[in-house]
């Protein structure tokens, strides 16, 4: 029976030692994952920042920025003091009470308030001098009069993490903003600083992750347990979803070594791992129940065939499926931007311990457990629940629920089709007006801190906010006058700045006539300074700049990862099934159900619907790596679902049925297995969902309505139906191909 049956039965033959070995690993893994081999787990590992390309214009000029700055000056921290009087006696001497303390802190520079200047212990008096023009009272003063800017600067802090020094000095001016409540009842106050805004996410993601499984494991083992009748047969598949968890962070932290991993990757990889592991889990159970029902007698006697049958079958699947996603998610690999090339690579490893967990501890613990998952589990003795559970658990029919829905898209096979592609392309409209954009501070929720403060010092200090755009040369910035003349013309700029040196490079500002550094206003900027022919080499950077030329690159790679995957595809399928048509069809309504999704995830997160629902605030778009990440997980998780279908209408059509009824045997067969999958691993992604960052919500919505959409109209109905339009075509191909396939295709 090939090499999977001969891996069944090498697990047999030791099942304990599998799952010994298992336990072990899982929890080594687990461990390198969190603690690292030097005291620096993953979390500490991954990182947060703009999604530049490198080589492009935007990223040259965030590189001169980060190569020009002052080596001796650590980051900064701003606190900004909302709603008092400023004339109160009180918060004047609040303030400087507290920036007496701070001063104190080493390694602080300076103190500075409209209240006064006070030098802490790295003071730099040649850095006081070239600051002494600045007027505080007014430029720390918000334009309502009614807030004010602390700010405090440091020198280095050589080896020493700067968060600790933040919270410390947060402390002190929270404390000092409640003590002038006494007079200002209204006051209250918000901070930020770079170590703070990325303590905030990777605080968040931690608070996701668990969050997210903590909801999706026990929600997953509901919906198995009315899977297949019983507790420990639902537990299952949550052994390998474990083990997968474990794995899955492990290839994160090792990539991390490999590559800059965004945060939000280790979030994202890890639902898919979870959903995957689950996915092929039920599948190898199914498929194991079924085959000890068909060879009957005591399971103790017949769990060593049984499990060879089913890893012959739904082992082959799974390994054949864990190839094609593997092969759809790192597609992202190709693209320019290394933020995708860390999702891809991460997703890859994901991939391959959720199909490698599935393959060998669900297996070895099937075997240990076989006497007692064929007996009907506690659930169903309960009154209500047993007639439900001996509908939704049976295995041992052809005939059903499915296959009477197969029956009924064959009687009507145009309407069906007419009708779900009509629904595809209304869903799909919106992608119509599909903006992509890059969120940022914006991507954590509305009531933090960090959030709150950014949104309101834009519009308290909108002259201290940093220009939408920045154009960036080595040369003098004399080379430039008429360059800088012909942009202060670009439509949309209302202010071109002096020229600013910065370790012998000139930088210069650019101001557009929109508070929104991403909006559309700062795009067609951007786009209009970049055609001005230049004297001298100029980069153009900034926000919106580092947005295009993501957007750019993610267009230019899609079209290279989309012609490998699809190719890939399609010579998988074709030496699966044997069929030319069938891989073409596959990636024709794989497309349509993609596009539909992309249009669902644009009405909701890029028109603001479902806001309150939801809970996030609109920033006009969707995430650009969010669109893509949405496109290869949801074509992988297609195609995982396509593969359960095609493999037993196939394996019924080579058993000698028609067309027709292969396809409605073959629907009744995995049919219960592709919608209890699909259930699991929506309610993984709602999981998810429930978290407060906005791309993992992105994320987790739009695939979870992608596989709720791909199992239901398009699996359940399109599929079907197309089959029985193209009758015995569904299997052709030209007379070479035919024996070809005979020589290397893929069979049971």
């Amino acid at each position: 029976m090939g090499g999977f049956a001969r891996l069944g039965r090498l697990i047999a033959r030791a099942p304990g030692t599998v799952v010994l070995l298992a336990v072990l690993g899982t929890v080594g893994l687990y461990a390198l994952a969190t603690l690292g081999v030097n005291g620096e787990g993953l979390f500490q590992r991954v990182s947060t920042g703009p999604p530049l390309v490198e080589g492009s214009e935007s990223w040259e000029v965030y590189q001169a920025f980060s190569r020009t700055a002052d080596d001796a000056e650590g980051p900064g921290l701003t606190s900004y003091v909302q709603d008092v009087a400023l004339d109160d006696a009180a918060v004047a001497a609040a303030v400087e009470d507290a920036a007496t303390r701070i001063a104190a802190i080493d390694p602080v520079s300076a103190v500075v308030s409209p209240f006064g200047a006070v030098p802490g212990p790295a003071f730099d008096p040649s850095a006081a001098q070239a600051g002494a023009s600045r007027d505080l009272a007014n430029e720390l003063i918000d334009v309502h009069g009614t807030g004010f800017l602390i700010d405090v600067t440091f020198a280095t802090f050589g080896d020493e993490d700067p968060l600790a020094t933040h919270e410390e000095i947060v402390a002190i001016v929270d404390e000092a903003v409640a003590g002038m409540r006494a007079t200002q009842p209204d006051a209250h106050v918000q901070s930020y600083s770079d170590p703070l805004v990325f303590d905030d996410f990777t605080v968040q993601l931690e608070e996701d992750l668990v969050t997210g499984e903590l909801i999706a494991l026990p929600a997953a083992l509901v919906v198995m347990v009315f899977v297949f009748g019983g507790f420990l047969a639902a537990a299952t598949p949550l052994t390998g979803a474990i083990a997968s968890i474990a794995g899955g962070l492990a290839v994160l932290y090792g990539f991390s070594f490999l590559l800059d991993l965004d945060q939000s990757a280790v979030n994202v990889v890890t639902v898919l791992g979870i959903g995957l592991s689950i996915d092929y889990g039920l599948l190898i159970v199914s498929r194991f129940r079924e085959e000890l029902h068909r060879i009957g007698g005591d399971p103790r006697d017949a769990r060593a065939e049984a499990l060879a049958h089913a890893m012959a079958t739904a082992g082959r699947t799974v390994a054949f499926s864990g190839v094609v996603v593997a092969i759809s998610v790192g597609g992202m690999v190709l693209f320019d931007p290394e933020l995708m090339k860390g999702f891809g690579g991460a997703a890859l490893g994901v991939v391959t311990t959720a199909m490698i967990a599935a393959l060998t501890i669900v297996p070895a613990v099937l075997f240990l457990l076989a006497p007692r998952i064929t007996r009907p589990g506690l659930p169903s003795r309960i009154p209500g629940l047993r007639r439900i559970m001996a509908a939704t658990s049976n295995v041992d029919r052809e005939e059903g629920a499915f296959s009477r829905l197969a029956g009924w898209g064959q009687r009507r096979p145009w309407l069906v089709v007419i009708g779900a592609t009509a629904l595809l392309l209304t869903l799909a409209s919106p992608v119509l007006g599909l903006t992509l954009k890059n969120s940022d501070i914006e991507a954590l929720p509305v009531g933090n801190e960090r959030r709150d403060y950014y949104d309101a010092f834009r519009e308290g200090f909108p002259d201290l906010t940093e220009p939408a755009v920045w154009a960036h040369t080595t040369e003098d910035p004399g080379a430039l006058d008429s360059w800088l003349a012909a942009a202060a013309e670009v439509p949309h700029v209302v202010t071109v700045e002096e020229p600013v040196l910065r370790g012998g490079d000139t930088f210069v500002g650019i101001r557009v006539d929109s508070p929104d550094p991403t909006g559309a206003e700062a795009v067609a900027a951007v786009e209009g300074v970049r055609t001005i022919d230049a004297p001298v080499e100029v980069d153009v950077g900034g926000a919106a700049a580092t947005e295009i030329d993501f957007v750019d690159a993610i267009v230019e790679g899609a079209l290279i990862a989309g012609g490998v995957v699809v190719a890939a595809t399609f010579v998988l399928l074709f030496l699966m099934t044997g069929s030319l048509l069938v891989p073409v069809k596959t990636l024709v309504i794989n497309s349509l159900s993609l596009l539909a999704t992309l249009g669902v995830v644009m009405w909701i997160f890029g028109e603001g619907h479902l806001e309150g629902v939801l809970g996030y605030a609109s920033i006009g778009g969707i995430d650009t790596y969010v669109a893509v990440i949405i496109v290869a997980f949801g074509f992988g998780l297609a195609m995982d679902y396509e593969v359960f279908l095609l493999s037993r209408v196939k394996e019924y059509y080579d058993a000698g049925e028609d067309n027709d009824a292969a396809v409605r045997k073959g629907l009744q067969r995995s049919g219960r297995i592709i919608t209890s999958a699909a259930a699991v691993i929506v309610l993984v992604f709602l999981g998810f969902a429930l978290g407060d960052l906005l791309m993992i919500k992105e994320v987790g919505v739009g695939l979870a309505f992608a596989v709720l959409l791909d199992a239901t109209v398009v699996r359940m109905l399109l599929v079907p139906a197309t089959m029985t339009l193209l009758g015995d075509w569904n299997w052709w191909a030209p007379g070479p191909l035919r024996r070809l396939h005979d020589r290397i295709g893929l069979r049971h």
